[in-house]
């Protein structure tokens, strides 16, 4: 049986950066021999600091559903997604370069970014609360960080690319010209929805974790013109009840929107697409308690990636 802690070929435990980031390397070194992974092993190890909050500027990762684990299982998805495109690129088709690999798999590492709140930031009491502006706010971290890293020249362009994740900007709006970027980011885009919604516990944690955060962004409701108030989600198990809806939108995005990017992940595996088939158990299960309008069926246990300090903060509220 799969782990809850385990990515969806139950090898490799998303919630430890080592072994993500050694899985990593590994299909790295694999495509690229004498490439050189610095920038990788830094990254890897700058957002352990910045999510546990070792970092002087910022307070450690205080959202359950958007946590380490999320951001582990994203990035080796989305390493994947990578590699099945360097291994079946058909003719015609743009090159994948070393540091187009890198910084695929840093934009996915920070891709989320945008939670952490600053430890100067008195109005906001959890990264949530960022949620319609995450993305903007991880893209101005991932711009400063590249220059730092010593890759200044792509640094704006792979800023960008975490729209690709989100709704702050339709992705039909973003403007990039280079074919190859581009694709990483349909790729992103796509390892964001196919980790997420492939995690063994993917309706625990949109019960439990998810909706909480809706909650606090303000997101859970929306105001109409006239002063009404429209309930978008009204509990936990409402959001685990919308499930199949929203994959059907998911699935309109990956195939429409991302191109299809998901294929990689075939190539990757060959042949078998181990991610769709574990969303769609997931898709399957929420239908089950759409039907009977309970959710007490869900009796896993998702891991928490959270401090122990951000943990007992959450349960305080």
């Amino acid at each position: 049986m799969r782990r809850s802690d385990y990515d969806v070929t139950d090898r490799i435990r998303t919630t430890s950066a080592d072994e993500v980031e050694a899985e990593v390397l590994r299909l790295f070194h694999a495509l690229y021999d004498s490439a050189p992974a610095k920038g990788l092993v830094r990254a890897f190890t700058d957002m352990q600091r910045l999510y546990r909050g070792e970092h002087s500027d910022y307070h450690a990762c205080d959202t359950a559903y958007h946590d380490t684990q999320h951001v582990l299982d994203v990035t080796l998805a989305m390493a994947r997604l990578l590699d099945g495109y360097a291994r079946g690129r058909r003719n015609g088709a743009p090159v994948l370069a070393p540091e187009h690999f890198v910084l695929g798999v840093i934009a996915a590492l920070f891709h989320d970014f945008g939670y952490l709140r600053r430890r100067r930031d008195r109005r906001h009491g959890n990264g949530a609360e960022y949620t319609l502006i995450h993305i903007a706010r991880g893209a101005a971290f991932l711009r400063r960080y590249l220059h730092d890293l010593g890759m200044g020249q792509l640094a704006s362009i792979t800023a960008v690319l975490l729209h690709y994740t989100g709704y702050e900007r339709p992705v039909e709006a973003i403007r990039i010209s280079d074919a190859m970027m581009r694709r990483i980011g349909q790729m992103l885009g796509t390892a964001d929805i196919i980790a997420q919604m492939s995690d063994r516990c993917y309706l625990e944690k949109c019960r439990d974790r998810l909706y909480p955060e809706f909650v606090l962004a303000g997101i859970a409701q929306r105001k109409l013109p006239g002063g009404r108030t429209e309930t978008m989600f009204a509990s936990g198990e409402d959001l685990v009840h919308k499930t199949p809806g929203f994959y059907q939108t998911a699935s309109r995005r990956l195939d429409e929107v991302l191109v299809r990017a998901y294929d990689y992940a075939e190539r990757h595996f060959g042949g078998q697409n181990v991610y769709l088939e574990e969303m769609q158990k997931n898709v399957r299960h929420a239908e089950i308690l759409a039907k009977s309008l309970g959710a007490g069926d869900l009796r896993r246990q998702p891991p928490i990636s959270l401090t122990a300090s951000a943990a007992a903060a959450l349960a305080i509220r």
